[in-house]
């Protein structure tokens, strides 16, 4: 089984800012975060025009409930969750969950 945690970043104050932190300063810390299986990202579309969307997502994959529990609170994992105050300027949301696979 496969834990997600889904991030998602509300619109920045300076976007251009916002993408060049996330990839060259703040990917790298959340990639050192111990049991991380893969860390996926990208910029939201809206398929409603009247729902807007979260400027970015990222997926962070994990074995296991716990061992995401076990990344968050490693000293790597608080540096990424404290590094959020430097650049998520239009909000950060969180939410986890079991991966299901529909058949």
């Amino acid at each position: 089984m496969v834990h997600r945690l889904v991030v998602s970043y509300g619109t920045p104050e300076d976007p251009a800012a916002f993408d060049s932190y996330y990839r060259e300063t703040h990917t790298p810390l959340a990639l050192k975060q111990p049991g991380l299986v893969r860390l996926t990202f990208g910029h939201g579309q809206a398929m409603d025009p009247a729902q807007p969307a979260p400027y970015l997502v990222a997926e962070l994959d994990f074995d296991s409930e716990a061992a995401m529990g076990q990344a968050l609170t490693s000293p790597e994992g608080r540096a990424a969750g404290a590094d959020l105050a430097n650049f998520a300027t239009g909000g950060v949301s969180f939410v986890h969950f079991e991966v299901q696979t529909a058949s």
